[in-house]
């Protein structure tokens, strides 16, 4: 109930953020009608429709973002004719037959003497509800990326409808406030009309705020400047639920903002039943093996795997999943890889079956692209193992990286109890080389860094980062420790950053022995070249795997590129990549 509440007051706080304000003038229009059958109408059509948007977003894929740029427009299209009518109805007159009888019946609706029509008001706040989707602060960031793990439930609708609710709401109050003004200067000779007048200016001033992108760029940043005190404390409380903020909390950062990673760890001896374990159903493909269910793994010890491809901490634990995997297969153990992704490149069956295939996976994967698999673990964290015994219930889990030895011992204890003989006490001595190397926990001062505006943190300067949008950026001469700068011409989209031009850079103030950068081609997938730079020098011996000693190296696939890896002393670095290609697709660092 409590996260209900958060959610609406977020809606709340949006109409005090400038990024609303350039559809403040279309719910304005409706100042001076009867507020149940003009601005109730509206305000509902806004509120529905913007919910109804922001579920897609977070449920479905490309088609839908693109099918949204197509309704924003024909939204742009619907409410500038709404706006002429308002400022110059004389307009109807000049245009075809079948826009006179448009703007005629906008005119009666706009006029504020004509019979109110809700159905019409609703029409303008579909309009309006399509503008305004695009144009959100961190609170509904959060309940979109929670969504996007949980999938459409009735908890997720429930969110997404609050935080309109709680929009509509402080726009209703503005609308009542708006409507007492409004009748107050109809008192006055001639001024209705020219208030008319003056919503239709402010409705195309509006119009052209959101075609330049001022809703999506400039304002979102002050809307961000200006609520962030206030919303980031209900953040705050609503982080503790999202599946994909949780999911970023490893081994390499045991304590985050958003808490510490639950104590799992228990010595074998006495292992509880923590459940029956869930139904593989819901994968949309299974890699190396037919599909595997209750039947398929009746008196197998199972271990199930949550990893993603690109993330690094997933990657430092397969040598040992792997190695159990071999180890333990003829004595009962069955070792299942379930790839939830993290990013849209990593739903491509293909990208998948290469990095099986590059990391030597031999054991059963399931594609689980729609989390249907995820949810029924009511997992929440990359990586996450699950051991289940030969009855198929759970007896132990473990999240993140480590503990690999108290792991080994469970899946000891569990194929004993299966009946195996000749099981040993020793433990895998695993070989991890690479970017699968153990990190150097006492020398990681670097988190976790997002590229993409949804999750991007410590970019400077913070106000130049324009959302959706071409943009030519400058570094500033110096960076503080975890700050971080683009130069060059960059589009920055929610989960990447695409270099729009050659010699696009991105520079980086880090502290730890090891770089990664996840990194994808252009979208034709021809290499894209680079040059790393390490205090303004290359590399030399402290270059990465996917680096030559002079800090050149391509981008060849959607992966993780391991950039840096410092042999001796580690201090303060300013790390920079320049891209000497356009099109490469920067998504987040991470450390060692």
């Amino acid at each position: 109930m409590w996260l209900l509440l958060l959610a609406y007051l977020g809606g709340v706080l949006t109409i005090v953020s400038p990024c609303i304000l350039p559809v403040l003038p279309f719910v304005f229009a409706r100042t001076g009608q009867p507020f149940i059958k003009s601005g109730l109408p509206l305000l509902a059509g806004m509120a529905l429709t913007f919910a109804l948007v922001a579920t897609l977003a977070a449920v479905g894929g490309g088609w839908v973002v693109q099918l949204n740029q197509y309704g924003r427009w024909l939204a742009l299209v619907f409410v500038a004719l709404f706006g002429l009518t308002l400022l110059l109805p004389q307009l109807a007159e000049r245009l075809t037959r079948p826009l006179v009888a448009a703007g005629s019946r906008l005119s009666e609706v706009a006029g504020a003497d004509a019979r109110p029509r809700p159905g019409a008001s609703f029409l303008i706040g579909v309009a309006t509800g399509l503008l305004w989707a695009p144009c959100a602060g961190p609170i509904l960031g959060l309940l979109l990326t929670g969504a996007a793990l949980q999938g459409a439930s009735i908890q997720t609708t429930l969110l997404l409808l609050a935080y309109a609710a709680g929009a509509a709401t402080s726009l209703a109050v503005a609308l009542l406030l708006g409507g007492k003004v409004f009748a107050a200067m109809k008192r006055s000779i001639g001024a209705g009309e020219w208030l008319r007048r003056g919503l239709g200016a402010a409705m195309l001033v509006g119009v052209a705020a959101i075609a330049l992108g001022l809703d999506t760029g400039i304002l979102a940043r002050f809307s961000t400047a200006s609520t962030g005190g206030i919303e980031q404390a209900l953040v705050g409380r609503l982080a503790g639920k999202s599946p994909r903020d949780s999911a970023a909390m490893t081994a390499q950062n045991p304590v985050s903002e958003e808490g510490a990673l639950p104590v799992a760890d228990k010595a074998p001896g006495s292992l509880p039943v923590e459940g029956n374990l869930p139904p593989l159903s819901g994968a949309v493909q299974w890699l190396n093996s037919p599909p595997l269910d209750a039947q398929a793994l009746k008196g197998k010890v199972v271990l199930v795997d949550f990893w993603t491809y690109s993330c690094i901490n997933c990657l430092r634990t397969l040598p040992y999943v792997k190695a159990w995997a071999e180890k333990y297969r003829d004595q009962g153990l069955v070792v299942i890889g379930v790839h939830a992704p993290e990013f849209a490149f990593e739903r491509d069956v293909k990208n998948v079956t290469q990095a099986m295939k590059d990391l030597g996976i031999n054991y059963p994967v399931a594609i689980d692209n729609e989390f249907k698999i995820w949810r029924a673990f009511n997992n929440e964290y990359w990586p996450a193992h699950y051991f289940a015994d030969a009855q198929g219930r759970i007896r132990y889990h473990h999240f993140g990286e480590g503990e690999y030895a108290e792991s080994e011992r469970v899946i000891q204890q569990l194929l004993r109890e299966a009946g195996a003989t000749k099981v040993s006490d020793g433990l895998i001595n695993a070989k991890a080389d690479g970017v699968q190397m153990a990190p150097d926990n006492n020398e990681v001062q670097s988190p976790e860094t997002y590229v993409g505006y949804q999750r991007a943190e410590h970019f400077v300067p913070e106000t130049s980062l324009v959302p959706d949008k071409v943009a030519t950026y400058s570094p500033p001469k110096q960076l503080a420790l975890n700050d971080w700068s683009l130069g060059g011409q960059w589009h920055v989209g929610s989960e990447r950053a695409t270099a729009s031009a050659p010699e696009s850079r991105i520079v980086y103030r880090f502290h730890a022995r090891d770089l990664h950068l996840v990194l994808g081609p252009g979208a034709d997938g021809k290499p894209v070249r680079f040059k790393v730079l390490i205090d303004g020098k290359a590399p030399g011996d402290a270059h990465g795997m996917d680096v030559a000693p002079d800090g050149s190296g391509r981008v060849t696939e959607q992966r993780l590129y391991q950039l840096v890896r410092q042999n001796g002393g580690v201090s303060d670095r300013t790390f920079s990549i320049e891209f000497l290609d356009p099109g490469a697709s920067a998504y987040a660092f991470t450390f060692g």
